[in-house]
């Protein structure tokens, strides 16, 4: 049996949230944003996460499907939770001055709830084994963590369009973009919910929907880079 100190666990745990919003800000190659903007909007998304529970929570007590607070109530209210630290924090900010800037500021936001929420799956498993902790870590460190950011991304890049886009045309580009999310959210967390009774859906979570997401991001991104290099 393994045997691991819990503070050399919380490290782990916080470790994967670090290292993708460290990646999402070098992914702005033209433009790096202020360091002490993205890690305040990574702070503001470990904060929501306590509003994000609580509404959850308060869900809760009228749904007793756990497939539907997975599927239908988590996605809604965490990506809505992510959104409103950014539209409230970084939006009105004018280092926020190209598309690109709101997927980076999407994944920081995202980023930081999701290392509240990995801390929270991590030392539940802890309590169990120290060896389930760290297979913990490494799972959710592939799929979990990242998940949030690649979600945040889609209505981060719709954000960050229609912050340059004619006004008329910002509030269907932010829903599309914050609907997308929630969906592939959902998708997200319904073939997790679905692998325990469904054969092929780890395959389809593996196979297809993960490599989906990081090439919208990547497609997404690569739009945002574009715009900088021709304005």
């Amino acid at each position: 049996m393994v045997d691991i100190e819990p503070l050399v666990v919380l490290v782990l745990a916080l470790g994967p949230g670090v290292f993708w919003a460290w990646y999402f800000y070098h992914r702005d190659r033209f433009e790096p944003e202020p360091a002490a903007l993205i890690v305040k909007l990574f702070l503001l998304g470990v904060l929501v996460t306590f509003p994000v529970a609580f509404v959850e929570g308060f869900f809760g007590l009228f749904i007793a499907s756990p497939l539907i607070m997975g599927v239908v109530i988590a996605p809604i209210v965490e990506e809505y939770g992510k959104f409103a630290v950014v539209r409230r924090f970084a939006y009105r900010d004018a280092e926020f001055d190209e598309p690109m800037d709101g997927i980076v500021y999407a994944a920081s936001a995202a980023l930081g709830l999701a290392s509240l929420e990995n801390v929270l799956y991590v030392f539940a498993a802890y309590v169990t084994s120290p060896s389930l902790a760290l297979g913990t870590i490494v799972v959710r460190a592939i799929f979990s963590v990242p998940g949030h950011a690649l979600f945040s991304s889609v209505w981060g890049y719709a954000l960050g369009r229609a912050k340059f886009t004619a006004a008329e045309r910002r509030p269907g580009l932010v829903f599309q973009g914050l609907a997308l999310a929630m969906v592939l959210h959902g998708i997200f967390n319904f073939l997790l919910f679905s692998a325990d009774i469904v054969a092929y859906a780890m395959v389809i979570f593996i196979l297809v929907l993960t490599p989906g997401l990081w090439i919208l991001a990547d497609r997404n991104i690569r739009s945002a880079l574009r715009w900088q290099r021709q304005r």
